[in-house]
């Protein structure tokens, strides 16, 4: 199922400030607030969307990001994104102050989230990418050796805090009885402690262990693009959420294409005798070879442009063109027949160059193949 636009479900526009962003954030918040929807599945969900775009939205830098490269540059391509990973208890932490450092009471329900939910922590891997899985896509299998919770592990309720993961005090004071809540001291307000422990696993319970994990590479990405994984970092302790795998992409050189955002480029060399009475000459493409003909007279530093023959975009906006550059090579060294022959052209008018007003120059034909 593919993910909404973030600014879709916010209802703000692409001009949105921060100040709109956030207002438009607390009101959905508040409408799908799971202590104002008990057991609604569906408001919890779009409770957790809202969290999600207000998260990217917010942030000037991960909103220039969306802007660029949508979902696929958020990690949204290769996993459910922030929603997904993130549980209630994180949002609430995070985005506690849009109502007003209270948390987000009114609702009657600040006190039941006093146990702490444990998340594993992530993993990052490096993967790198050729130039043809970057323009098919691809699905790559990695072996990632991450924490897992051991089998036969169990856990108890905490008997200090009864499983709250909190401890209460009551104060008397000369304004009256004070009432203060703090994690418990006991099980660090997990509200669980270890019950029995396997041999072989660490004080928490875990083992490692190696998993093949499958990742889907949407095509078009870009060097330094990060992916995520739901839910494939560190498993956590005491029945908590899992990390998530963190993919950095990098991008290898090719032979002889050049990437260019979309477009790629190829420095086409050929001899003076090729220029001058054209030739058809293979470029090579991502997907194989493809024949072009080039005209005789053709001028070294003129630029051919083979559309589509790029990359596609990583948005689905289409696919980038191949810029043939062509380069006339000189001989350095030359027979005696061959200097003759040139030092007959030399005399010829023919082979004299005969600019006019009206041509223009190397860098006046690349201007306008960019804009």
């Amino acid at each position: 199922m593919s993910k909404r636009d973030y600014y879709d479900v916010l209802g703000v526009s692409k001009n949105a400030d921060v100040k709109e962003i956030k207002k438009a954030y607390r009101k959905l918040a508040i409408k799908y607030h799971p202590d104002k929807n008990p057991g609604d599945k569906a408001a919890e969900e779009k409770f957790k969307e809202a969290a999600e775009a207000y998260d990217v939205l917010s942030s000037p830098e991960k909103k220039q990001r969306f802007d660029q490269f949508g979902h696929a540059g958020m990690g949204g391509a290769a996993s459910g994104g922030f929603g997904g990973g993130m549980n209630m208890d994180d949002i609430f932490s995070q985005f506690g102050d849009i109502f007003g450092g209270g948390g987000f009471g009114g609702f009657g329900g600040g006190g039941s989230r006093g146990r702490r939910v444990v998340k594993g922590t992530n993993l990052r891997i490096r993967l790198s990418l050729n130039l043809k899985e970057v323009a098919e896509g691809v699905e790559k299998k990695i072996k990632v050796s991450r924490l897992i919770n051991a089998e036969g592990v169990t856990y108890t309720t905490c008997g200090t805090c009864n499983g709250s993961g909190q401890v209460t005090r009551v104060s008397n004071t000369i304004l009256g009885q004070m009432q203060t809540s703090s994690p418990c001291p006991h099980c660090r307000g997990n509200g669980k402690s270890i019950d029995k422990r396997p041999s072989g696993s660490d004080a928490n319970g875990m083992i490692k262990e190696t998993e093949t994990v499958n990742i889907t590479i949407p095509e078009g990405v870009e060097d330094g693009m990060q992916l995520k994984v739901s839910g494939k970092g560190n498993a956590a302790p005491f029945d908590g959420i899992n990390g998530d795998l963190i993919v950095l992409i990098t991008i290898e050189d090719h032979d002889t294409l050049i990437r260019d955002g979309k477009n790629l480029h190829f420095d086409h060399y050929i001899s003076f005798a090729d220029a001058a009475l054209g030739i058809d000459s293979e470029i090579p493409t991502i997907t194989g070879k493809v024949k072009i003909k080039l005209e005789e007279g053709i001028q070294s530093g003129r630029i051919l442009r083979l559309k589509g023959k790029g990359l596609p975009s990583v948005n689905g906006y289409g696919k980038g063109d191949l810029l043939v550059h062509i380069n006339v090579w000189t001989p350095q060294k030359l027979s005696k027949d061959e200097k003759k022959f040139f030092e007959k052209c030399r005399k010829s008018d023919t082979f004299m160059p005969k600019p006019t007003r009206g041509d223009k120059s190397f860098f006046d034909r690349v201007r306008e193949m960019f804009g």
